[in-house]
């Protein structure tokens, strides 16, 4: 009886994996969309509070803000559809762990957060927190946020040893603590940039000069 069970129960999950798997193929291929325009493009508190955010993440125009919007949108109604089959209901529980898990994966929910009423209370700002511009800032590796985007806009973020030139990436948590300056960077101990190396070799060629003159006043 057990071993039927155990059978049933991979069959719904192997069903359930498919139903997933399709639903993607369907999001790339069919829908297509990254991002949704606002219904009204005029609305003065919705205006307000977008220039609040871009101008606090640095982000560098409002379709990267439309962007989160609407992947936390697709992240909530599918949480909100699995609300409200049954408790016990092999889809809830295989689909339900699997979106919990990947919220904490990415530090969206903390680990103790093992409930779906929780992904239902997750804002733009949590997404927007566990972006490597914001952390390559709030680490201290840049100055402002915007100094944080060219940073990585010029290839000078590692996470691990993949270089990201992406700012919208998304950290895992596992992965925060290896975010730092790429080893051909030189902020990391790599080759000089384009100025410095033209001011050394304006000094060595002065500090030689300098020998020259001393040695012909001898």
């Amino acid at each position: 009886m057990k071993k039927l069970e155990l059978s049933l129960y991979a069959v719904v999950a192997y069903f359930s994996f498919f139903v997933l798997y399709v639903n993607a193929l369907c999001w790339l291929f069919i829908d297509g969309k990254t991002f949704k325009k606002p219904r009204r493009p005029y609305e003065k508190e919705r205006l307000d509070a977008e220039l609040k955010l871009v101008g606090e993440y640095g982000l560098r125009c409002k379709r990267e803000l439309w962007r989160v919007q609407y992947a936390l949108s697709r992240i909530r109604n599918a949480a909100r559809m699995l609300l409200t089959l049954d408790e016990k209901d092999p889809r809830r529980i295989f689909e339900g762990e699997a979106l919990l898990r990947r919220m904490n994966r990415y530090g969206l929910l903390d680990e103790n957060q093992n409930k779906l009423d929780y992904v239902l209370s997750l804002t733009v700002e949590n997404f927007l927190e566990r972006r490597l511009q914001t952390l390559v800032f709030k680490t201290g590796m840049a100055k402002s946020i915007h100094h944080a985007r060219v940073l990585i806009r010029q290839k000078h973020i590692r996470v691990g040893r993949q270089v990201v030139n992406v700012p919208s990436f998304l950290v895992r948590v596992d992965s925060e603590k290896h975010v730092d300056f790429a080893i051909t960077s030189p902020f990391g101990g790599g080759r000089p940039g384009r100025v410095k190396r033209k001011n050394q070799k304006a000094a060595a060629k002065k500090a030689a000069g300098g020998g020259g003159d001393e040695e012909d006043e001898e």
